[in-house]
């Protein structure tokens, strides 16, 4: 299996990466600079840059990409309307590092976590932009989407644990009543849904167990 993980330099990125090569697949990072990850192949450029032919051959790209300042927060938008484009009509499966922030917390799917009082205020403007992107991505009939939600404590630096709870579109809580995953966990869930191919066009989410 060949996979393309596209914005493989940030922390996301390169524990994907690693799960991915740990599993003997055959990896490409997608990087505008030098390669800090263990791919084994390399394509140096811009993300806006990626043309079809780049990314033709690829059983998967995953989409990592992360933006967090005012100015760059609609990028996850247009990066991800770009990355459909140049994947339009191709057999190749786009998996996307989403947000937790529009998890539903109602069977109504009237209410997302962002909107919940508790919600912090310095986080809405980001999750109102992966909501907007999530929101667009469901209106591309012609990909092979996946947008995979971490649970709502992501934490960079939590251990692996090597077990998770797979999750809809809701938010799902573990037997402790908690909503927390490290990025190493996430990792891997993300690579088992590479491998399987499950859910093409939903809405995933993953828990720690």
């Amino acid at each position: 299996m060949k996979i393309a993980v596209v914005c493989a330099n940030g922390k996301a990125g390169k524990l994907i990466v690693n799960e991915a090569v740990e599993r003997g697949l055959d990896v490409t990072a997608v990087v505008r600079g030098e390669n800090k990850t263990r791919a084994q192949h390399v394509i140096t450029k811009d993300l806006f840059d990626q043309t079809s032919e780049d990314l033709a051959g690829f059983d998967v790209v995953i989409n990592a990409f992360g933006a967090r300042t005012e100015d760059t927060l609609p990028l996850h938008s247009t990066s991800l309307k770009h990355l459909c484009d140049v994947l339009s009509g191709t057999e190749t499966r786009l998996l996307v590092v989403g947000g937790a922030g529009s998890l539903y917390v109602n069977p109504e799917h009237t209410a997302c976590v962002a909107d919940g009082p508790d919600f912090p205020d310095v986080f809405k403007p980001l999750a109102a932009a992966m909501a907007k992107a999530l929101t667009e991505l469901r209106e591309r009939k012609d990909v092979k989407w996946t947008y995979i939600s971490p649970a709502g404590d992501f934490q960079a630096e939590g251990e692996r644990s090597s077990k998770y709870i797979l999750g809809g579109e809701e938010l799902t809580l573990n037997e402790k009543g908690e909503s927390i995953i490290s990025y190493a966990d996430y990792a891997i869930a993300m690579v088992d849904e590479a491998v399987k191919g499950n859910h093409i066009q939903q809405r995933i989410s993953v828990v720690r167990e």
